[in-house]
């Protein structure tokens, strides 16, 4: 069933973050939420993870409202940080949720072993989190959100203060466990080629008020991989998606920004990446 949010609105005192706000990802989808910084992405995904409540409007995950959903552990969350106690060990982190549940020592024990498995960090049970790097710190992280099966992991910037390879390397490591699970996915970032690689579509927001300008499908073949970074088509779509970010609802008006003028991009190789895949905000 999915996410279902209908004319969100939040506003903070006089501030309004989000006006007005639509939103539909269906099951087993991972959708990108894309704009420039303060345009309300973080706001909306706590407003999903029922971590924050709309001021007006209504949202359902999976035919529930989304205060019933998380009573019911439908989410998991990963945050820019990876938010892990130092004092425990990896293991321990990631059995955190379950002990929480009241999960007997065996069955956590068992969970623990497969979420290492699917992050690809056996061997580092015992190890503690300042032993780690910063992209295994968050491998870890969503270890522990998915480790008592949500259906929907919600992912906010999970990835933004790490270098670009690293992070073009856990881009790889989301799709390869998202297609394990089957899990939901909705992915905050300001960056329009890890949007464009990792999803199915791509949600445009504007600036603040935060508002969805346009949605667009990303229609790259699956399973991708560091050759698809390469094809043509995915450059038209990183162009299309910085057009976008370009202009403010139907009126065509052109955003604030400080971003040069978009080159032609379309086939460009590899030496011209680093033009082809600016990050915005």
């Amino acid at each position: 069933m999915g996410i279902e949010a209908h004319a969100v609105t939040k506003r903070f005192g006089d501030f309004t973050a989000l006006s007005d706000v639509d939103l539909s990802v269906p099951s087993g989808e991972l959708t990108a939420l894309l704009g420039p910084s303060g345009g309300g992405k973080s706001t909306l995904l706590r407003i999903i993870g029922d971590l924050t409540k709309p001021t007006t409007g209504t949202v359902q995950v999976n035919g529930k409202p989304a205060e019933r959903a998380r009573r019911d552990h439908e989410y998991g969350i990963v945050f820019q940080d990876a938010v892990l106690y130092d004092w425990r060990t990896v293991a321990k982190n990631v059995s955190l949720p379950l002990e929480l549940l009241r999960w007997n020592r065996g069955r956590r024990n068992a969970r623990v072993k497969e979420m290492m498995d699917l992050v690809e960090l056996t061997g580092f049970e015992s190890h503690h989190p300042w032993q780690l790097s910063g992209g295994m710190q968050q491998r870890v992280s969503i270890a522990r959100a998915l480790s008592f099966s949500p259906t929907l992991l919600l992912m906010d910037e999970p990835f933004g203060a790490l270098d670009e390879m690293t992070r073009e390397r856990m881009n790889s490591e989301v799709l390869r466990i998202w297609e394990r699970t089957g899990t939901t996915i909705v992915f905050v970032t300001h960056s329009i080629p890890e949007a464009v690689f990792l999803s199915s579509r791509v949600v445009v927001m504007s600036a603040r008020p935060g508002r969805i300008t346009k949605v667009i499908d990303v229609d790259l073949p699956r399973p991708r991989n560091e050759d698809t970074r390469e094809t043509r088509r995915y450059f038209e779509l990183v162009t299309a998606v910085r057009e976008a970010l370009r202009r403010r609802g139907s009126g065509g008006e052109t955003a604030d920004t400080d971003e040069p003028t978009d080159p032609d991009i379309a086939g460009l190789g590899s030496v011209d990446r680093t033009t082809a895949e600016g990050a915005v905000g």
